[in-house]
């Protein structure tokens, strides 16, 4: 069992720190689009595209990074007590903790494919005047979603490697 949870924390820590690390550099695709949305409406005519691409953007950014934020411990945690824990201690209270995170992740990513098999099946669009597919955000959001879960999964194996005092 050990075997398998070593595997499966290298194989997904992998993915979604190389994922995040190509996330990280996202921003300047946003800056990128928010700036061509200054330009066009300071000097030609304003672009119907730039705000919600930004948005969409932004959506990918967190998403996709969100699992490489979990893995490098950068999340935010109520320090008030848990700094002064012990590891095994931290190790108890992240498996308690971590069980409703994988629940609410399950329910999210219930609800995203669902919401994705409707943008597909009826060619969901937004209701801007660009109107463009939602489709696309959706299969990201649902890809984002499904890499957080495994990553919870990886910090769920994490800490009972540590509550048994092995090393994965």
């Amino acid at each position: 069992m050990l075997l398998f949870m070593g595997r499966y924390v290298r194989i997904v820590d992998a993915v979604n720190y190389r994922m995040g690390r190509i996330m990280m550099y996202f921003i300047f695709v946003m800056v990128a689009i928010l700036l061509w949305s200054s330009i066009s409406k300071t000097f030609f005519l304003p672009s119907l595209w730039t705000l919600e691409l930004a948005q969409f953007a932004m959506v990918a950014y967190y998403i996709l990074g969100g699992p490489y934020s979990m893995q490098q411990g950068a999340h935010v945690r109520m320090d008030l007590f848990y700094g002064g824990w012990s590891d095994k201690k931290k190790a108890q209270i992240d498996a308690i903790t971590v069980l409703f995170l994988i629940f609410y992740l399950g329910v999210m990513l219930y609800g995203a494919y669902d919401s994705t098999s409707y943008s597909f099946q009826y060619g969901e669009r937004s209701p801007t005047a660009w109107r463009p597919y939602l489709w696309p955000i959706k299969v990201v959001m649902c890809f984002g979603i499904f890499m957080m879960l495994l990553q919870s999964i990886s910090e769920l194996f994490k800490d009972i490697a540590t509550l048994k005092g092995v090393e994965l």
